[in-house]
């Protein structure tokens, strides 16, 4: 099993930026994958950023590409979501998502480990 530890939501203006990070436990030698997901109210949870957890390479949602850059700190089992120039359609719960396989996961079903969400509100 994976322990996926969200901090780092809040409040900000339109225009600023917030810094999201996830800490892995447990058998983290399995994850292949991590990525972030947000979920607004009375909407799907749908993809935002991923990572391959060995290479780097990254991949994001149209809707936050040159906006948003997920980055690993390996030695830290740790996967941030820097995200500037925020809108007030970013908020929502944001997720952090790790997976056994694959490479560069865009499907939620595509995930075996979830976080419980941390919460990112963007005034207009």
């Amino acid at each position: 099993q994976v322990q996926l530890v969200e901090s780092g939501g809040g409040l900000v203006q339109a225009g600023g930026s917030l810094r999201l990070s996830c800490v892995a436990s447990g058998r983290t030698f399995s994850i292949y994958v991590m990525g972030w997901f947000r979920q607004a109210p009375g909407k799907e949870r749908d993809f935002v950023a991923t990572i391959n957890w060995s290479g780097g390479s990254t991949y994001y949602a149209d809707s936050v590409n040159g906006r948003f850059v997920i980055s690993r700190d390996i030695a830290k089992n740790t996967v941030s979501l820097q995200m500037n120039s925020l809108k007030p359609e970013d908020t929502a719960v944001y997720y952090c998502a790790a997976a056994r396989r694959g490479y560069l996961n865009i499907k939620r079903d595509d995930y075996d480990y979830w976080g419980q969400g941390t919460q990112v509100t963007v005034s207009s």
